[in-house]
């Protein structure tokens, strides 16, 4: 009778072992699980649906740790979206950060209605945000140019948002651009040109970026544009 009681205690004990180990799951890293239905355009892994930039005066572009690296070269580096991409009703989400250089280290091309437009972050010598252009005037002269410092090294938060109405930006938690688009003419500098319809480059400095994620906005469903054509094969 022991022996019986104590091969049933037994059993108990393996069969409370197996529903509980079961029961845990694998630890997740959410850095590394990208998904092109949940909206990211970066996989974390390739360059999948992008194509690099041919300014001619670009370094070197790689992917690298889960984050896509601009290399410093003679003017622009940067990558521009090959595949569709919607006029307007949207938002764009991406995280950048200066490597090296002292100009900007995200210029991210993209459109509003039939125009395009870029949004400047760390440019000018390192400081200035805004929208390019407005009415022909740059980022660094016009109604959306803003000084800000930037540290090296430190990944910063950017959030664009795009409507019929308005342009707006922030970085991180604070909201730097607050753009009413009315009659003003948008346009873009020929540095950029190749950035059609949504880009990211940087200027001569080296650049990291990654989390790169679109989401439509609620309201009627916007044209959509292909990109590419400007890339090296």
């Amino acid at each position: 009778m022991n022996k019986v009681v104590g091969w049933l205690f037994i059993a108990g004990l393996v069969l409370t072992a197996c529903g509980c180990r079961h029961k845990v799951k694998p630890a997740m890293n959410p850095e590394v699980i990208h998904s092109r239905d949940s909206g990211y355009l970066f996989d974390g892994n390739t360059l999948k649906g992008w194509e690099i930039t041919d300014f001619g005066t670009q370094g070197d572009v790689y992917v690298s740790d889960g984050k896509i690296v601009l290399g410093m070269g003679d003017g622009c580096t940067g990558i521009t979206w090959k595949e569709e991409f919607p006029e307007t009703n949207y938002e764009v989400l991406i995280e950048a950060m200066r490597v090296d250089g002292n100009d900007f280290f995200c210029g991210l091309t993209f459109p509003s209605g039939k125009d395009p437009c870029s949004l400047i972050v760390g440019g000018w010598g390192g400081t200035i945000v805004g929208l390019s252009s407005i009415n022909g005037m740059d980022a660094s002269e016009n109604e959306t140019t803003l000084n800000r410092q930037f540290e090296k090294d430190r990944w910063y938060r950017i959030r664009l948002k795009v409507t019929e109405e308005v342009i707006q930006v922030w970085i991180d938690d604070e909201k730097v651009v607050d753009f009413t688009i009315g009659d003003n003419y948008l346009s873009i500098r020929p540095e950029v040109e190749l950035s059609k319809p949504f880009g990211i480059a940087s200027w001569r400095t080296t650049a990291a970026i990654r989390n790169i994620c679109l989401a439509p906005l609620p309201g009627e469903p916007a044209p959509l544009r292909r990109g590419g054509g400007g890339g090296l094969k």
